[in-house]
């Protein structure tokens, strides 16, 4: 699927806007086409198929290629080229972990008050493909590095409270071509638990203010096992008025009462997209939903399901930037370029890794977060009969501290046959795709799955 697809399904908002409505009428679960913004001269603006032009604004507490630990990455990345290219304006903001050499000075400075706490940050901003991608800078976020939810929920949420309030109000601070957004047709987009905050901060500090009354939240679910709980009190901590805490409680029959920012989201969103109609519906199963089946049922016709994107300028094997290298090919999706181009790059993918050269070895990899919603651990449990065949195998990924020490071992006790990339590469993820003959996907559930459109 290209990302110029992923807008006509993810996005609902691309292809239809939020009905303008006083501040009050915030919660109207209907979506209806905003009016058109004008010109000087009175004309309006539209986007690709005649509707109007939207301010987007999507949060996200990663992006590819600056940073990345799964699918998240990928989507903040190509999504917003995808709806400027049918005729929106976007802006993606997203944490500065370290310094970035396209960004040299900051554009704007801005002070907000993070749970209880006065902090400064700083606004970088890069116009790339279109779109204007914000970086905010603040320690917290360099001192986890590429360690991008390290720490506590709290820890996380603090983060996560932060890139909140500072994408709410780059609308007004980030001179994106001279000229900020502004707060008309504008749509806020969050991502997962990480930014779930930003619904909930939205109207509590801001719309019920009197401040951004025609903009609207719509939150991505990419995968609801990770909510961001954490004890009921430490709701207190998010600095919310007392009328907003109660969004956030949850009595898990399972788990026992918890504060969950993912349930605060979903409540507060005007509209919340799974990444896959199948997943939509699996919200809102007992098995499904983990434990929030019930505030997903509670309003169905909110919720919608949209099958991933993905861009295929970046991954087509005809002209990958990464397979033009280290003895790397592009090649057609043709069987002569399966018959060349593929095995040339298995090749140099055994070079590049010190296995031995052997074309007719089955190389497998596995691309992934190790941790058990991936079944990696199903992979390590099998390790003597997978050990046994004429294979090759390949492991690329990030996660659990355990998983990554059995990785290792497992590796030092095959060294003729295993090799793992503990880590984020998005070059040796396109070498992998590109020269495996099968890649490996053990997941217990997958909300949609990118590896599967990339393979």
């Amino acid at each position: 699927m290209s990302s110029s697809a992923a807008v006509q399904g993810r996005m609902t908002l691309a292809r239809s806007s939020f009905a303008p409505a006083p501040n009050r009428a915030f919660r109207s679960r209907n979506v209806v086409k905003a009016p058109a913004r004008r010109t000087r001269s009175g004309v309006a603006v539209k986007a690709e198929g005649g509707f109007d032009r939207l301010n987007i604004v999507i949060v996200g507490a990663e992006c590819a290629p600056f940073s990345k630990t799964g699918g998240l990455g990928d989507v903040v990345q190509s999504l917003p080229k995808a709806l400027v290219r049918r005729g929106h304006r976007v802006m993606s903001v997203v944490p500065m972990y370290h310094h970035y050499d396209e960004c040299h000075t900051p554009c704007a400075r801005q002070k907000f008050n993070v749970m209880g706490t006065e902090v400064e940050v700083e606004y970088y901003h890069l116009n790339r493909d279109g779109v204007d991608i914000v970086f905010v800078n603040h320690p917290c976020f360099h001192e986890v590095g590429d360690q991008i939810y390290a720490g506590s929920t709290m820890d996380v949420a603090w983060r996560g409270a932060l890139m909140s309030q500072a994408g709410i109000e780059a609308v007004w601070h980030v001179h994106c071509g001279g000229f900020p957004f502004g707060d008309e047709n504008l749509i806020y987009v969050s991502n997962d638990w990480h930014t779930g905050l930003l619904p909930v901060y939205l109207r509590a500090f801001y719309q019920d203010h009197f401040k951004l009354g025609y903009a609207r939240a719509v939150h991505i679910v990419h995968n609801i096992a990770h909510q961001g709980r954490a004890n009921p009190d430490e709701v207190w901590r998010l600095g919310l008025p007392e009328q907003h805490t109660g969004a956030f409680y949850l009595d898990d029959p399972m788990e026992g009462p918890c504060m969950n920012i993912m349930k605060a989201a979903i409540n507060y969103a005007t509209k919340v997209i799974a990444v896959s109609p199948g997943y939509a519906w699996e919200l809102g199963t007992d098995e499904g939903g983990w434990g929030l089946a019930p505030t997903v049922r509670s309003d169905p016709a909110k919720v919608s399901g949209i099958v991933n994107g993905i861009d295929f300028h970046d991954w087509d094997p005809s002209h990958d930037r990464f397979l033009q290298s280290d003895g790397f090919q592009t090649y057609g999706l043709n069987l002569e370029g399966l018959w060349t181009g593929k095995q040339a790059c298995k090749a140099a993918l055994q070079r590049s890794l010190g296995l031995p050269e052997r074309h007719d070895a089955c190389m497998i990899g596995f691309i992934g977060r190790l941790d058990e919603q991936k079944g990696i651990d199903l992979v390590l449990d099998s390790e003597e009969f997978l050990m046994n065949q004429d294979i090759q195998l390949v492991f690329l990924g990030s996660g659990r501290q355990d998983l990554k020490d059995r990785l290792y071992d497992m590796e030092c006790r095959n060294r003729d046959k295993v090799r793992s990339w503990l880590g984020f590469s998005n070059e040796m993820a396109h070498r992998i795709t590109a020269g495996c003959d099968i890649l490996l996907m053990p997941s217990r559930f997958e909300p949609c799955g990118l590896n599967q459109l990339y393979a």
